[in-house]
């Protein structure tokens, strides 16, 4: 069976990955999206179920005021004595000047879907954190470090190593610096591993756009010096502009869990034909990884030894799985007769509070309370998705009653707030509802013409998109859509445009109620549907 990169497909980068009892476990970054840390499991690397994620009260996440892109950093997800152990950042601010705020944290759970302690405060060096568990049972924390006063690469000025007492819930002994990476620079997302005598550090270099990279190194003591691959990079896309898989980099390594293979999941972007814009953001891929003279290396179908992703890695069974087919989501047509769609969808920065959305106060409905602007960085009433696919239709039926031109709702599709589309329902104190497209980018804030809704009727809207190109239409039978202006500009919606971020393109719901908070929207369902070609 072929297997085809990538294996989360949208929004999943800096994956970190654990083999426990019988499953492989993905983490991935959720940046200022609210829970934090996105988890998948799987028994047979051909399929990934979604669980819960773990910080999803405020006490374990608290992002209110996080920028965009700040918030949850490179998680990384480890198991020992008979706990899953996972170690997170809460970036508070990473672009206001040389410095960067990171605290790290650490929170336990017996099992995957927890309960998760409450966190413990490790540092706040740097970001990037993660765990250790060696042979002789002790543990050992490691982050990149963050040195202000330097320039560019400078500023990334190395690895940290420090042991942590369980018992006592804190770092003890001496923090000491082990690894400076390779001539590739800016190096930071290390995991450290241990095989047949040997220490080995994966670190991510290069940044995270078409340069990035893991390094590989390996020393027979934990505190280096480590001898760097001979191939270096481990995995990379630079220099490869051919393939369709870019921006390899910053991963893990675990078995799988039948023992018999070796994996590494890495991130990589795949852009928008005849662009450079990776509109789904940073993807999780994997390849396998075999061993020569103690070094890891990737394997290619074709069984040749190469340092750039694989199209696809081969495993038993017959068949194949197109990219992200393998991530197994619980419909294609979200109900609201329970939460159980808060699997795929996310807030920002704050928790589902049910002051706020509510599937009770109608039943079969989801109920959402307008929040702040769609600039806000601390409440608004949105819920989204994740963008999976480059070909996609997504719909919603909608009940609204504004009674001010500050009460306003829809659909939303966006990058951060920055960078978003917003199809509105809203009030004209002259033509009554009308409905209408806001465009927020960096170059300004546009309002298309309106149109007149009739208020006695549900809304129904749709984006489609097509690659690069989409439209907003709206009915009001569910039958007969019109379309709506302007042409969207989808490529937009990336890491690429506006200025440097780490996310992806979401889709969803969204009210806002400028007056006093109270004012509401009603929706019935929402569908988000694969089409066309998604390689």
């Amino acid at each position: 069976m072929k297997i085809y990169n990538p294996i989360l497909s949208g929004f999943h980068a800096d994956p970190s990955i654990v083999c426990a009892n019988g499953e492989c476990y993905i983490a991935n970054s959720t940046f200022e999206w609210f829970p934090g840390v996105e988890l998948h499991r799987s028994k047979d690397m051909k399929t990934w179920t979604p669980v819960p994620s773990p910080l999803s009260t405020k006490t374990l996440l608290d992002m209110a005021g996080n920028k965009a892109s700040c918030g949850i950093w490179a998680p990384c997800l480890t198991y020992s004595d008979g706990l899953f152990w996972l170690i997170y950042t809460n970036v508070r601010s990473w672009n206001s000047g040389p410095w960067k705020d990171t605290p790290n944290f650490l929170t336990t759970a017996p099992s995957i879907e927890g309960p998760w302690s409450d966190p413990v405060f490790m540092n706040a060096s740097g970001f990037d954190a993660s765990m250790f568990h060696d042979d002789d049972g002790k543990h050992w924390y490691v982050n990149m470090e963050w040195d202000y006063r330097g320039i560019g690469p400078r500023q990334f000025s190395g690895i940290l190593l420090q042991e942590y007492d369980p018992k006592q819930k804190k770092l003890v002994g001496e923090s000491r610096k082990i690894f400076l990476g390779s001539d590739i620079g800016l190096v930071e997302g290390p995991h450290l591993y241990k095989r047949n005598g040997w220490y080995y550090i994966f670190a991510a270099e290069g940044g995270t756009c078409y340069e990035h990279a893991i390094t590989c190194g390996r020393s027979k003591s934990i505190f280096g010096p480590y001898e760097i691959h001979p191939n270096n990079p481990l995995i990379s896309s630079y220099g490869h502009d051919e393939i369709r898989l870019q921006r390899a980099g910053h991963g893990a390594w675990c078995k799988s869990p039948d023992g018999k293979k070796d994996y590494l999941v890495y991130l990589c972007g795949r852009p928008l034909p005849g662009t450079e814009r990776c509109v789904l953001g940073r993807e999780t891929g994997i390849a396998e990884i075999e061993w020569k003279d103690d070094w890891p290396w990737v394997k290619q179908p074709d069984g040749s030894l190469q340092n750039f992703p694989p199209d696809y890695i081969e495993v038993e069974g017959d068949g194949e799985i197109m990219p992200g087919h393998g991530a197994i989501h619980p419909a294609e047509k979200y109900t609201f007769n329970n939460n159980d769609f808060l699997l795929d969808f996310k807030t920002l920065r704050v928790p589902v509070d049910p002051k706020r959305f509510s599937t009770t106060d109608r039943p079969g409905w989801l109920r959402i309370y307008g929040g702040q602007s769609p600039v806000s960085t601390f409440e608004q009433g949105i819920l989204c998705r994740r963008q999976t696919d480059f070909e996609f239709e997504a719909e919603t039926k909608m009940e609204f009653k504004p009674k001010n031109f500050q009460h306003f709702a829809g659909m939303i599709y966006r990058y951060d707030e920055e960078t978003q589309y917003l199809c509105a329902v809203t009030l004209n104190e002259q033509r009554g509802l009308v409905i209408q497209v806001m465009t927020i980018m960096p170059e300004g804030f546009v309002r298309e013409l309106e149109m007149v809704v009739d208020e006695t009727k549900p809304v129904w809207i749709k984006l489609k998109v097509n690659g690069k190109k989409g439209f907003f239409y709206w009915s009001q039978d569910g039958e007969n859509f019109r379309q709506l202006r302007p042409l969207l500009d989808a490529s937009k919606l990336s890491d690429e445009y506006g200025g440097q971020g780490f996310t992806g393109a979401f889709v969803g719901m969204y009210v806002a109620d400028m007056v006093n908070y109270t004012n509401y929207a009603d929706f019935e369902y929402f569908t988000y549907k694969r089409a066309g070609n998604n390689m």
